[in-house]
């Protein structure tokens, strides 16, 4: 493709995915409330509608060899939803207030297939198996979020378990009742629907496509192109959805869909075409945003959890922990020095972490 045609074909294919994918979502939100989905499903069926282009773009990269942009579309996508949802969403909203036992569910599920995305990207086991420890987990998650807390006394778990549960779900669903509560769907919808994801999935290949091939010719990285440029375009429609939430107020919901959409990100992007398709040999640079993935997951969780919440001087720090992780993909992607760029990554991650700490802790003590 000449760079005449591949321009434009770059940007007409991201403009049309990210609104059509806008459509996919809103359709697909009101199909799910008319099969009488619980908010915390709706919420999963959104997410899963929003990463419909990075999905979509990791796939093509990946059926057409190109595993390093595929991985780093959705790696990067990932560190990108941290930074746009969650650190934009408490910088515009002010604060995200979150119950404990919601972070600790969600949370957990995250860290898992956070854990099992880094060890399948090291080579530690095959993808099959990093599909099936990954998809497992969600499947599980999603059935107790199906139950909506009912019949889980019947579960072979301990009750106190069963009845830790119930409260997790029952706080999460208040969480994202005002947030997704869609009017109940018709047929014209499903069909809407349907029409939508075609067209995502064309425009988004064609964006994929474009970019690639813009890159190869400006000698651009395939690891800033996946990382970086796709990764970015791709999430804006998560962007979008989290600013609008954190300014109506309900900047909880974010949390949530910041979650499900890495979850998903990561059997659907990665694990399920790698495990058909292929993964390629292990390399410095997939891991070097692994890592980053990892990190600002225990990190954003870790102080979630401790404040119950994330304020505004932690939304700045997210964000600025982004500009640390594209300054050292950056770094490697131009040999500037590989082993410096993994030093700044994990350096300016345990930064993040530790400066989030010292921030809220000054605010209640200058508060106190």
């Amino acid at each position: 493709m000449s760079t005449t045609l591949a321009v434009p074909a770059f940007v007409a294919g991201a403009v049309v995915s990210l609104l059509t994918s806008l459509v996919l979502v809103a359709r697909l939100e009101r199909v799910g409330e008319r099969l009488g989905l619980s908010e915390a499903l709706l919420g999963m069926v959104a997410a899963l509608a929003a990463d419909a282009p990075e999905v979509t773009a990791a796939v093509t990269a990946i059926a057409h060899h190109e595993q390093r942009v595929g991985a780093g579309v959705i790696l990067g996508s990932n560190v990108f939803n941290f930074a746009a949802l969650l650190g934009l969403g408490a910088v515009v909203a002010g604060r995200i207030g979150l119950h404990r036992r919601v972070i600790l569910l969600g949370g957990g599920v995250a860290i898992w297939v956070a854990a099992v995305c880094l060890l399948t990207v090291v080579g530690a086991w095959s993808a099959s198996w990093g599909l099936a420890l990954a998809a497992g987990m969600l499947v599980a998650y999603l059935v107790v979020l199906g139950r909506e807390g009912k019949g889980l006394d019947r579960l072979p778990i301990p009750g106190r378990w069963a009845a830790w549960l119930r409260s997790a779900i029952s706080e999460e669903e208040v969480e994202l009742d005002e947030a997704i509560r869609p009017a109940r769907g018709r047929w014209t919808d499903a069909v809407a629907a349907a029409a939508a994801l075609a067209v995502v999935v064309i425009a988004s290949a064609t964006m994929e496509r474009a970019a690639s091939d813009l890159g190869t010719r400006w000698a651009v990285p395939e690891l800033v192109v996946g990382g970086l440029v796709l990764a970015a375009v791709t999430s804006l429609p998560n962007a979008v959805a989290a600013v609008y939430l954190a300014a109506r107020g309900r900047g909880a919901a974010t949390f949530s869909t910041a979650l499900n959409s890495n979850t998903l990100n990561v059997v659907a992007g990665l694990l399920v075409p790698a495990v058909l398709l292929g993964l390629g040999r292990p390399s410095g640079q997939a891991i070097l945003i692994t890592v980053w993935y990892v990190l600002l997951t225990v990190a954003v969780l870790a102080v979630g959890y401790r404040h119950r919440g994330l304020g505004r001087i932690t939304g700045g720090l997210i964000i600025a922990a982004y500009a640390g992780f594209a300054g050292s993909v950056l770094a490697v992607g131009y040999a500037i020095g590989a082993a410096t760029g993994v030093a700044a990554a994990l350096g300016a991650a345990a930064t993040a972490i530790m400066a989030a700490g010292l921030a809220r802790r000054r605010v209640r003590a200058g508060s106190g």
